[in-house]
């Protein structure tokens, strides 16, 4: 029988898991904590059907200048962790250029074609349907400018794409979500995206059913990664684990550990923040207040607010200025009530410089394969491209064209 290890039991590393158990392959799942506790647990809990475009970076000269000035809440940066950035961040910005980011976006939107269709059937399998609302959300606009913008480009993602879509005015919105107190302009409701009331519980429902059907969950060290004999040996808390193929899954930590092999990748690590807040008014879809850069989700904890992106430090302390700004525009918009939570949550979404996650094969390690890199689609990406990943390494047919996923891909290196 095939055997692997998973390294990482975030969503990626789950749906990896389950996939891979699917076609007959003997798992041993393998996490420093326990599933969905990292990068998975943070999120927005929005499974987004309609990003069929990953975030590129602004090319224009006042969008640059209000990011350098932090004039915008969507991105913040510290000085000193700039050089750590840079080379990462240029190439980023070359592939934002307008001819390089329309292929990526092919490759981007098949991927995100199978992410609720391949979520759909692990949420039945696991019984988590209660976890889980299928009404989307609104990006909402509290400009007429961006609101009209915003009309044209929703206009242009469903001719190419065909993502459903509704155009709701400053009454739509109030109608929809009596709460939004505030001036508003209107909103772009996405109707197709799902989204979930507990991310890390779902994740951890995935892991459940990996149990229930067989798979073995440890925890372990995965940096303890080597080569033993033809296959692979990590060790755990149960003693050493060893297969015929190892796959890394461990999101912002994956670099560091292919580093040792010889693979360098170029990551842009963004952190994100959120914090919960309780004993105000309800939301009925999680709401994306696109000129102030955070998100608010109705989850089990109350309203769970996400910041944009702050490159920071590898290990540099919490500065939740971001989470700060967002609740003050908040606080004009509707009733949060209080936070709930001791201190902001923090973690690192792992984003490659070409906007494409890593899924495939080491090309110089026969049995290693990679699964990361999805930026702050892998909540929603994971059962896809596990699915994905897991057709390759038992050489059936993919769904999809893996190559421009793999692993040492030209725009990847340093």
């Amino acid at each position: 029988m095939t055997s692997a290890i998973v390294l990482g039991a975030g969503m990626v590393g789950v749906s990896t898991a389950l996939h891979l158990q699917r076609r007959n392959v003997s798992v041993t799942l393998v996490d420093r904590r326990g599933p969905g506790e990292e990068t998975s647990h943070g999120n927005a809990g929005i499974i987004q059907s309609e990003a069929v475009e990953p975030y590129s970076m602004p090319r224009d000269l006042p969008s640059l200048v209000r990011m350098a000035l932090g004039r915008t809440n969507d991105v913040r940066y510290r000085l000193s962790a700039l050089p750590f950035h840079a080379v990462p961040l240029a190439h980023y910005w070359r592939n934002s250029e307008p001819r390089r980011f329309a292929e990526i976006c092919k490759a981007y939107g098949a991927l995100i074609g199978h992410a609720i269709p391949e979520h759909d059937v692990l949420i039945r399998e696991a019984g988590a349907d209660n976890l889980v609302r299928r009404d989307g959300y609104l990006l909402l606009h509290r400009s007429a400018a961006e609101l009209a913008e915003a009309i044209e480009n929703a206009r242009r993602l469903s001719d190419q794409w065909g993502v459903p879509h509704r155009v709701l005015d400053a009454n739509g919105v109030k109608s929809s979500e009596p709460s939004i107190t505030g001036p508003v302009a209107g909103a772009i409701h996405w109707t197709g995206p799902w989204s979930v009331s507990d991310p890390g519980r779902l994740v951890k429902a995935y892991a459940e059913l990996f149990a229930r059907r067989g798979g073995t969950i440890v925890t372990g060290d995965a940096s303890s990664l080597t080569r033993a004999g033809h296959g692979w040996r990590v060790v755990s808390d149960a003693g050493p684990v060893d297969a015929q193929h190892a796959v890394v899954a461990l999101g912002p930590w994956s670099p560091e550990l292919l580093k040792r092999f010889g693979y360098q990748v170029r990551m842009v690590r963004m952190r994100g923040y959120h914090r919960h807040f309780a004993g105000g008014a309800p939301l009925a879809h999680p709401v994306f207040d696109v000129e102030n850069g955070y998100v608010l989700a109705p989850t089990a904890r109350g309203l769970r607010m996400t910041s944009g992106a702050e490159l920071t430090g590898y290990d540099a302390p919490a500065t939740p200025v971001q989470l700060e700004r967002a609740e003050r525009a908040a606080r004009d918009l509707i009733d949060l009530g209080s936070s709930v939570d001791p201190a902001p949550w923090f973690g690192t979404r792992p984003f490659l410089a070409d906007m494409l996650p890593v899924i495939g094969a080491a090309p110089d390690h026969p049995g290693l394969w990679a699964n990361f890199g999805h930026g702050h689609q892998g909540f929603t990406l994971g059962p896809a491209s596990g699915r994905l990943l897991a057709e390759m390494l038992v050489g059936a047919t993919p769904a999809i064209d893996p190559a421009p996923y793999r692993l040492g891909r030209d725009t990847m290196w340093r």
